[in-house]
Order: C-alpha cells, then sequence, then structure tokens
C-alpha cells in the first residue's frame, strides 16, 4: 500500500472533531428525501384551480345562501386530504431513507466508526473499500490498487487509477481496491452536494402520467377564459336587475369546470403508493419509478444477490490440502473488503500468516484477483475460463462443476510476473437460491414481462440456477465473449441468460434494449451493476448492495428481497389504471360544463342549475366514486397514450352529457304549468342519470363494493330529490311533482345513456 503521511491515517480526536462541529465545518446538506411541511402545504393550497374557486366561493358567501357554497367545503375537505397523505408518504420516505442511506466508514482515535454522511467534518479521513460512495471532496491519503468511477459527474465511464495526493469528488464511487481519504470539502461546498440533494427529493418529475394530466390542463385553461367571459356576458344579460341571480349562474357554470380534483387524487394515488411500499421495505426515491415499473416490458436481473442469496459457503476444495488452504487463507488475508465470493473462502481458510508485497483486488473486468507474498510466490484466485486457455482439462472440469449450478474459482500460481497461469486447485462455492426467486419470475411471465438474467458468472453455472427457477430458454445460456456489436440486440432479444458480461457490457445490454422500444429495468447489488442501472428507464438496488448501487437506483429493495418486485409493478399498474379512470369523470365534468356555458350562453337564457346542484351532481358522480376508484386493486397492464385515451372516452360523454341537458332543458322551458324550480330539476335528473352511467361504464368490471357504492350514489340522490326532511328537496331546492318534465327528462337522459354505451363499446374496443 502507498501511504502518505502515516500519522494523519489515526484519523481526529474527539477533541478535534469538537472544535470543527463547533465553527460550522459539517457535511450540513441535508438529506431531503422528500418536500418540507411548508412545500407540502403551498403546493397542495395554492394552486391555478383552487384560487378560481377560491374566488367563486367568495362571491357565494357574500350573495348566500350557504347551500350554493357547498363546492367551497368540499374543496378545503379534500386540500386537507392530500395534504395529510402526503405527510404520511413524507414520514414513510424518510424513514426509509435514512435505513438505506451510505455510511462511511471514518477513523477516529485510531479505530473506525460508521457514521451518517451528515456526520463527516471537515479533515476526517475516510476509509474506502469497493462499492463505497465518496460523500464529500477530499484528497486520497493511501491507495491500494484505488480505482474511481466518476461517471455520475463526468459521463467518463472509464474507472480512474488514483494515487496519494489526488482529488476526489462527492458523487463518485471505488470500484477497486482501497484506500483512505480526507475531507477537504464538505457540506455545500462540496461538488455533488447539491445534485445528491435533488436525486432524492420526492418528486413527480419525468412521469408520463402527471405530464399528461398537465397537458389536459392546460387545454382546459385556455377553455375557461372565452367560456367563462360568455357565460358571465349572457347571464348578466338574462338575469335583469338581479344581479345576486346573475352572480349565481355564473358560478353555478364555471365551478364545474374546474377539474380541481384530479390533480388532487394523483397525488393521494402516488402518496398512497409510498406508504404502501414503505410497509414492504421498499425505498422509492423518485415517485416516477412506481409508475416506470409498471410499464416495463424486460427485466434485466443480475444472478448473485437477486436470484441467489448474497452468501456462499465453501462446499469443496480439489485438491484439498495444507498448502492449498494456506494460499486461499493468504489471499483472503490480504484483502481488506473482501467481496462475497471471497469470504465464504476466508470462512472455511485461516490466515496462515504470510506477508503480502504486492496485491491486485479483484475486478469485476479482470474476473480475478491476486497477491504476491515473501517466499511464497504469487498466486491469484477468479475464473477459470478467463485464467486459463480453453484447452485445460481444468478448465473443462470448472465448467463441468458450474453447468450444475455451483460457482467454481480457480486457484493457481503465476511464477512470472506476466507468464500464464498454473492451475492448483478448484474451489468450489455453493450459492442458496432465493425462495421467492421461483415466484417472482413466474409473476412476471404472467405479466408478460420478459427477464434477462445478466451475470459476470460463467454462463453455464448462471443458466443452471435459472433453469431451477424454470426461467424460458434458460438451457441456452450465451457467453457475453461471444457477443459482437452487430450481433448483440439480436441475440439479446432471442436469449435469457448472459454469462461472463463485464460492467461495460451490462451497460451495452440495457441501451441494445432500449433501442429495440423496451422500457428497461435493472437489478442489482454490486458496484459491477452501477452504470446499467443509471442508464436503465428503472433501476433497482437491494439495500444491502453497495451504497454506489443505491445511489443510482430509483427504486431500493431495503429487505434484498426480490419478491418485492411484483408490489412495485402492482402498486404503479394500480395507480396508472385508476388515474385513467378518474380521469374519464373529471374530464366528462369538464366537457359538459364547458359545452353547456357555450350553448346556454350562445341562446341567451338563464342557466339552468343552481351552484348546489352542480355540487350534488359532481359530488355523488365524480368526486366520492374517484376517491374510492383512485386507490382501487387495478392489475392493468400500463401503456403509453394517457391523454390519447382518456379524451377518447371523455370527450364524447361530456358532449352527449351536455347536449343531454341542454335539450331538456329546452323542452321544459316550453311548459308553461313548470315553474323555474320543476324545470331545472327535469335538467338536474337528466345530467345525473347520464353522469351515473358514466360512473357505471368507468367502474366496469364490477365488483361487490363497486356496485354497493353506485348503489349508494343512487340512493343518495333520490333521498335529495324525494325526501323533504334535512338535506332533502328542499336544501337542494329540487321539486320532482311536475311529472310531463320529469318523463321528459328522463326520456332524454335514456338516450343520452344509449349513445354513451354505443361510445363507451366503440371506445374499448379499439382499445383492446
Amino acid at each position: 500500500m502507498t501511504v502518505a503521511e502515516p500519522d494523519v491515517l489515526h484519523g481526529l480526536t474527539a477533541a478535534q472533531v469538537a472544535e470543527r462541529v463547533a465553527a460550522g465545518q459539517t457535511n450540513d446538506v441535508p438529506s431531503r428525501s422528500s418536500r418540507s411541511v411548508g412545500e407540502i402545504i403551498r403546493a397542495n393550497v395554492l394552486t391555478r384551480f383552487n384560487a378560481i374557486v377560491g374566488v367563486l366561493f367568495a362571491i357565494i358567501l357574500v350573495i348566500g345562501p350557504i347551500q350554493d357554497g357547498l363546492f367551497g367545503f368540499v374543496i378545503i375537505i379534500n386540500t386537507l386530504i392530500g395534504i395529510v397523505q402526503e405527510l404520511r408518504a413524507k414520514r414513510t420516505l424518510e424513514r426509509l431513507a435514512i435505513v438505506g442511506e451510505a455510511r462511511p466508514r471514518v477513523r477516529r482515535d485510531g479505530g473506525i466508526v460508521e457514521l451518517a454522511p451528515s456526520g463527516v467534518v471537515l479533515d476526517d479521513v475516510i476509509d474506502l473499500g469497493p462499492g463505497d460512495k465518496i460523500v464529500v471532496d477530499g484528497v486520497v491519503l493511501a491507495a491500494d490498487g484505488l480505482e474511481v468511477d466518476e461517471s455520475l459527474l463526468t459521463g467518463e465511464s472509464d474507472a480512474v487509477h488514483k494515487q496519494p495526493g489526488d482529488p476526489l469528488l462527492s458523487g463518485s464511487f471505488v470500484t477497486v481496491g482501497g484506500g483512505a481519504q480526507r475531507a477537504t470539502k464538505v457540506g455545500r461546498e462540496a461538488y455533488a452536494a447539491q445534485l445528491a440533494e435533488e436525486a432524492s427529493k420526492f418528486t413527480l418529475v419525468g412521469s408520463e402520467l402527471r405530464e399528461g394530466i398537465n397537458t389536459i390542463l392546460r387545454v382546459i385553461t385556455y377553455l375557461l377564459v372565452p367560456a367563462a367571459a360568455l357565460i358571465i356576458w349572457s347571464q348578466f344579460r338574462t338575469a335583469g336587475s338581479d344581479v345576486d341571480d346573475a352572480l349565481r349562474g355564473m358560478v353555478a357554470a364555471l365551478v364545474p369546470m374546474v377539474p380541481e380534483g384530479l390533480v388532487l387524487l394523483t397525488s393521494i394515488a402516488f402518496a398512497v403508493g409510498v406508504v404502501r411500499l414503505g410497509k414492504r421495505q421498499c425505498l422509492v426515491q423518485e415517485l416516477p419509478a412506481i409508475e416506470g415499473l409498471a410499464r416495463v416490458d424486460v427485466v434485466c436481473a443480475d444472478k448473485t444477490g437477486t436470484l441467489t442469496e448474497n452468501g456462499m459457503r465453501l462446499a469443496e476444495v480439489r485438491p484439498d490440502d495444507a498448502g492449498v488452504r494456506a494460499a486461499l487463507g493468504a489471499l483472503g488475508a490480504a484483502d481488506p473488503r473482501p467481496n462475497a465470493s471471497l469470504a465464504a473462502v476466508v470462512e472455511g481458510c485461516p490466515d496462515p500468516g504470510w506477508t503480502a508485497t504486492e496485491t491486485v483486488p479483484f475486478s469485476s473486468a479482470r474476473k480475478w484477483g491476486g497477491a504476491t507474498f515473501d517466499e511464497h510466490g504469487t498466486w491469484v484466485l477468479g475464473a477459470a475460463d478467463v485464467l486459463l486457455p480453453e484447452e485445460s482439462a481444468q478448465r473443462a472440469e470448472a465448467e463441468r462443476i458450474g453447468s450444475t449450478g455451483l460457482r467454481v474459482l480457480l486457484l493457481g500460481r503465476r511464477p512470472a510476473p506476466d507468464g500464464p497461469v498454473e492451475p492448483v486447485a478448484l474451489v468450489v462455492l455453493e450459492q442458496r437460491v432465493r425462495p421467492e426467486a421461483a415466484g417472482t419470475l413466474a409473476y412476471f411471465a404472467e405479466q408478460d414481462v420478459e427477464v434477462k438474467v445478466i451475470s459476470g458468472d460463467n454462463a453455464l453455472s448462471v443458466g443452471a440456477v435459472a433453469s431451477s427457477l424454470h426461467l424460458p430458454r434458460a438451457d441456452a445460456p450465451v457467453d457475453a465473449r461471444t457477443l459482437t456489436d452487430a450481433d448483440l440486440a439480436d441475440r439479446l432479444e432471442a436469449g435469457t441468460v448472459f454469462g461472463r458480461v463485464t460492467p461495460a457490457q451490462k451497460r451495452e445490454m440495457v441501451g441494445a434494449l432500449q433501442q429495440r422500444g423496451h422500457t428497461v429495468a435493472m437489478t442489482g447489488d454490486g458496484v459491477n451493476d452501477v452504470l446499467a442501472l443509471k442508464d436503465a428507464d428503472i433501476g433497482v438496488a437491494m439495500g444491502s448492495g453497495s451504497p454506489a448501487t443505491r445511489a443510482v437506483a430509483q427504486i431500493v429493495l431495503l429487505d434484498n428481497s426480490f419478491a418485492t418486485l411484483p408490489h412495485v409493478v402492482a402498486e404503479g399498474r394500480r395507480v396508472i389504471g385508476n388515474i385513467e379512470r378518474v380521469s374519464n369523470l373529471f374530464l366528462t365534468k369538464t366537457v359538459y360544463s364547458v359545452f353547456l356555458a357555450i350553448a346556454i350562453g350562445a341562446l341567451g337564457v338563464q342557466y339552468p342549475f343552481l351552484p348546489r346542484h352542480l355540487t350534488l351532481i359532481g359530488s355523488l358522480t365524480i368526486g366520492i366514486p374517484a376517491f374510492f376508484l383512485a386507490l382501487a386493486p387495478n392489475t392493468e397492464r400500463a401503456r403509453t397514450g394517457f391523454v390519447r385515451r382518456v379524451l377518447r372516452l371523455s370527450v364524447p360523454s361530456g358532449l352527449v352529457a351536455g347536449i343531454v341537458t341542454f335539450v331538456t332543458y329546452l323542452l321544459v322551458r316550453a311548459d308553461p304549468t313548470a315553474t323555474d324550480v320543476q324545470q331545472s330539476t327535469a335538467a338536474v335528473v337528466a345530467l345525473f342519470v347520464v353522469a351515473t352511467w358514466v360512473l357505471v361504464v368507468v367502474a366496469r368490471p364490477f365488483v361487490w363494493w363497486k356496485v354497493v357504492m353506485i348503489g349508494f350514489t343512487i340512493a343518495a340522490f333520490c333521498y335529495a330529490l324525494f325526501l323533504p326532511i334535512f338535506f332533502g328537496q328542499g336544501f337542494w331546492e329540487l321539486d320532482p311533482d311536475h311529472t310531463p318534465t320529469m318523463l321528459t327528462g328522463l326520456t332524454v337522459a335514456a338516450v343520452g345513456v344509449v349513445v354513451i354505451e354505443i361510445v363507451a363499446r366503440v371506445v374499448y374496443r379499439r382499445r383492446a
């Protein structure tokens, strides 16, 4: 090991740490995994649509009666629900983020302690090993084959060899070797501090669902202005000197145009998803990952740590003698941060006390590591098919053993520094297949999601493990060394198991699949997975994996269970499918509201509804049902084209509802025996019937609770329409006693129901 300033490697004393803390020289960048409480409240309260509805609510509070201002209380309740749900998600996310964060090993008072990144102070000496994330800027104090990947900062994929005195940047990570660094910049001065903070925020940025809803809302905003101007002009023109009636008509027309609940329910659905997954020890570092994994059609999984458990057991050494075990024990002792394979060797072979004069740390790219010992020569341990020629009998034997699913390493000697390796023994390691792996693979197969096992291990060994889990085409594993750039994409499409894959190849494979139009998720736990995790559409890291993999992944499985992934997929599908359902309801209301505003304004008649009428219809056919539909189970596979699909149903449904209401109102206005209230009641009944049928269409397929929900909607409306008691027809100002107008409304509504059913069947047939 090359060492600079050996006395510094002792680390800071407790007194020196206290001095730096008092001086504010700490790594004080907050590890934010969510928005602050203030930001959550502002995001839910200070919205464009809340401002519009708030002004209209204030108008009703001035002119009365309070029944016509019920929409304002609904907005308040919904906003409070949104704040509470997101606060729950915030607590869950922050609790899990603490569990999953990188914990640097810091030298203090001659010992090594693990700290949270915020516990590091200026001049701290930090111990470095393979997979460690560099949490602060610094300089190298000691290096033992130290190589650092700075691709997350520079975009350069090749690891950089570091010597004492070289700079280190926060945000990079160690790929090979070890050493020590001194912290020279901490807190907000560190190069990647702000990037790291942004990467862990609770965010909806980059979500196709969110972007689609924002597109719809922008269009609605443009429609609101002319429709509002027309209805305001028409109501003041037709209401004569009664300004209060004109204002009520204006408010009644404008309020239902605002789909205020759509954004709210989207936020709630995502927040509930975070809480549900948090209970399964799944940390969602970026919310779009819930949605993104639901769209995935290819999952690239590493074998070790994903299909098999991280831990291994030394099963056999061939030949097994004292000299071989001594060499294995010496190699294990020479590596201060052994990987899973070497850790199993160390457990079975004690340290003989040999002195290492030179070491070559194990590298995923090389597939071997080694050391030179005084009086004992140079020994190497690695993959037999990398260290030995094809004609070697030991290599053939290693491949035969590996084909049974065991991991086989070659112990060899190298008489000359660059000479061939002389085989000495085969080291057989036993891997334990995760008990949940078979069920997870079966789930993905049922959901038409293809799983491709991409591993650095021997292809035959990987194929044997995958075959035991019944992965399709696992009996024809592909050695990645035989792949070329020209045939990479084709062979990826054809195969499911790939062995001897280098870190650079993993990245190329992800890119090749993406170029073929696939949405790719990559799972992994080692440093060799980082580049592929970063490039994949969704990166999934194991909680026990290296800090570097957890840093770049969007999802971290803190319980290291591959079986959690189906729950993430199901949660994403629930969110996407349900938001699409409720979007149909909200946009149908917006379309018929805009249509009625334009039609009534153009005709120059009084608006048929009071604000309370549309509050009643909107609450029963949209608000209350949408809340349950947004949180219901939904296994429908996610697809692109959210906006197009929603508009195909909501636009014609809204137009039908608007036309039915408008025609009903025109017909009943011609009846001189009906009062104004009875005419309005007929229009209310017609709109309710059509809006309820839109709910019926959206709620399919039916289960018991959906039938109860629709039954409650109808029963509640009948209560308001027919019963002259508390919160009955008097409160809502409804009068169903004029039979001709009621029959007219029901007849026109029946025609509208038939038309909507035809539209729905055409839309769903095209979608299928």
